[in-house]
């Protein structure tokens, strides 16, 4: 029994040994209305296709894993109502229920790692939240980025998060930050959290080179590639800070807990900045997706290298 259903894009790259990107499903399920929410998909993968990669967004479909859609998929997918949404802990049972789902950065990982998949690109990562040493809530993204041999091309943690402990914690798990170009780790819709990043590499070829390199040392994980948005996209984050301390306050209100508090949040952002929450993160995704893309397209020579 075979484990995933590769598109026949992505089947044909992978046996041909072409640069593969994996993108993740839950930002059109649960990231954006229809039919923005397609567009976006469309855009992103595109992005891939024109630096050089094929794209393979990730998905459960009645049970089955695909690794990679067909553009009729991804146009079913962004209509469908009551998607789950994925992550390490339910991604089995949803499998073998026969259910449909939508993969999160944890599950989309674990899915490109089957795969065979190196490099993944996403928005923002899960991490720790604020408030996290009473409430305990820390993403699966963590854990998974310190088990699965992935890359993974991300705007820095999302930016409702408490990423000084965000980065704690990767450290401890033994995960590499990398901030792409700065020295300064970005924050999601902004360039900069005020906040070192722990390494600093200026080129997809460098970052190629660490992967290789991290597989060759035989080290389980994988890479955080923080790529700040551009920045005629970022919404700097003194003009972000009283907005999300509102919506936190008003998820307290509303009793938002657990895997709902991140939708939650992101909308109520989306509100109060009247839309250029979204602008924004359509941007830094289309970002991220080129230089995974690129990313992507080192890897080769540089396993060859290693």
């Amino acid at each position: 029994m075979t484990l995933f259903t590769p598109s026949p894009e992505v089947a044909q790259a992978l046996e041909q040994g072409a640069p593969v990107v994996a993108l993740e499903s839950t930002i059109i399920t649960h990231g954006m209305p229809w039919p923005q929410n397609l567009d976006v998909a469309r855009q992103v993968e595109a992005d891939v296709r024109a630096a050089g990669a094929v794209p393979a967004t990730m998905a459960v479909i009645n049970g089955t894993l695909h690794v990679g859609l067909t553009d009729t998929q991804l146009e079913t997918l962004a209509q469908a109502q009551n998607v789950a949404k994925l992550s390490r802990a339910d991604m089995a049972v949803c499998m073998a229920a026969g259910g449909t789902g939508a993969t999160t950065v944890a599950a989309t990982m674990i899915a490109a790692r089957i795969a065979g998949i190196a490099v993944f690109a996403t928005g923002g990562i899960g991490g720790v939240h604020k408030g996290a040493e009473h409430s305990f809530d820390i993403s699966a993204d963590l854990m998974e980025l310190a088990q699965s041999p992935v890359t993974v091309v991300a705007a820095g943690a999302k930016a409702i998060l408490d990423i000084p402990k965000t980065l704690e914690v990767l450290e401890t798990q033994g995960v590499a930050v990398i901030a792409f170009g700065q020295d300064d780790m970005p924050a999601f819709w902004s360039r900069s959290a005020g906040i070192k990043a722990p390494l600093r590499m200026d080129s997809a070829a460098d970052i190629a080179a660490a992967h290789a390199m991290r597989a060759r040392l035989g080290l389980p994980g994988g890479q955080l590639v923080a790529n700040p948005i551009p920045t005629n996209a970022e919404i700097d984050r003194e003009t972000l800070a009283p907005i999300i301390a509102r919506a936190a306050a008003d998820a307290e209100a509303h009793g938002i807990t657990g895997k709902g508090v991140t939708p939650y949040l992101l909308q109520r952002i989306f509100e109060l900045t009247e839309g250029r929450s979204l602008e924004a993160n359509i941007a830094l995704v289309r970002n991220n997706a080129r230089l995974a893309a690129e990313i992507a397209t080192n890897l080769g020579s540089a396993t060859r290298q290693t």
